[in-house]
């Protein structure tokens, strides 16, 4: 396991969160063979109070799901900010994609805990419950979107769920107490690796869907059904408001080499799929059935990573693929406001209260722009 006491090549990307007296962070370095981890560290004095590595030990509790010596270098990093509930004091953290991530030759088997929720006990670091969406991923699709805690009925009877629209074009719901997945359905039309969820939670995958050295089409592609821009959920309409990618990628399949710390080790390489008219389509997920209730598509290229954020007063502010910000009614869909910023966004808007007064904020490009409501 050489690198795990030399270069590391660990880094952050994303903020820490808050968890009762502890601050959780996680790190990147996924495509560049590093061990993923959290930790957390004590608020007051800033000393660590637990580390949970996404990538087992040889021999240790997981490792059994890593055939060859890509363990060494697994990947599964944690780059991308968790959610925590104070009542359950769990801290639920998704985490991204194995190394090699092209190429699992020297990795076969699931591969935990790439591509997980995982479930951790917020004061001791401790493994509740796992689910992992894409078992020996190939494709890239880190489960670093954001999960949402949500309290609401489920077939009549009150529970705590956790809602995910996942990179690989599945939306989920879990019992966030136990992790019992309730709910897998497709929401994307470009969907062609696997044929759906089987209620072990474990992928039906479709025959040639595996990267190859002359190129395999895959959808969706290597950005996902939706990434890490910011989904949203209202409990007042059931919807679940998430911006997605209609796109294809080609895989192509290569030898990764021999591993160097700081350097790439992918295993291949992807592409937009030639021939395919990529679509950014803003999504209304009905919870409850995993049924899209509307969709709102946006003219461009689809390469755009705006999130999204749901108000009481039933509205959806979007960064929309053409740079602009937009309103839409979150019950039906319309559009409803535009303000053109001309920028690719790179963030989700959010709000806040000053003397009073709420206001939505986005980052465009180098700029914070506020608006006011009235």
């Amino acid at each position: 396991m050489g690198h795990r006491n030399g270069r590391l090549a660990h880094f952050a990307t994303s903020a820490p969160l808050t968890a009762g007296n502890l601050v959780v962070g996680g790190v990147g370095g996924g495509e560049l063979g590093s061990r993923g981890f959290l930790a957390a560290f004590d608020q007051a004095t800033g000393k660590e109070v637990w580390r949970f590595w996404t990538i087992p030990e040889p021999g240790g509790p997981g490792s059994e799901t890593w055939k060859g010596k890509g363990i060494a270098h697994g990947g599964g990093p944690t780059w991308f900010t968790g959610t925590y509930d104070p009542q359950l004091d769990t801290v639920y953290w998704p985490t991204g994609n194995p190394s090699a991530e092209y190429n699992g030759d020297d990795r076969l088997g699931d591969n935990l805990y790439a591509d997980c929720i995982l479930a951790l006990d917020a004061r001791t670091g401790k493994l509740k419950w796992y689910f992992q969406t894409t078992p020996h991923d190939l494709w890239d699709w880190d489960a670093t979107e954001t999960p949402v805690v949500v309290d609401a009925a489920w077939q009549g009877q009150p529970r705590k769920l956790l809602l995910q629209a996942n990179r690989n074009g599945f939306f989920y719901v879990w019992d966030r107490t136990d992790g019992k997945m309730l709910l897998a359905k497709p929401f994307v039309r470009n969907l062609t690796w696997a044929s759906g969820i089987a209620p072990d939670g474990r992928p039906i995958q479709n025959p040639n869907q595996e990267p190859t050295e002359a190129g395999t089409r895959v959808c969706p592609s290597q950005d996902g059904a939706t990434n890490w821009f910011s989904p949203s959920f209202n409990p007042a309409t059931g919807l679940f408001y998430v911006q997605t990618f209609e796109k294809c990628s080609t895989y192509t399949k290569r030898d990764p080499g021999l591993w160097e710390a700081g350097r790439e080790y992918l295993g291949g390489s992807q592409r937009t799929a030639p021939g395919d008219k990529p679509e950014r389509v803003l999504k209304a997920i009905d919870f409850k059935t995993g049924r899209v209730s509307w969709e709102l598509p946006q003219p461009g290229p689809a390469t755009s990573w705006g999130g999204t954020l749901a108000t009481a007063t039933n509205l959806v502010i979007f960064g929309a693929e053409d740079g602009s910000l937009m309103a839409a009614d979150a019950v039906t869909g319309r559009a409803l406001w535009s303000f053109p910023t001309n920028q690719g966004w790179k963030a989700s808007p959010m709000t806040y209260m000053f003397d009073g007064k709420q206001y939505i904020a986005v980052a465009a490009g180098a700029n914070i722009l506020a608006f006011g409501l009235r």
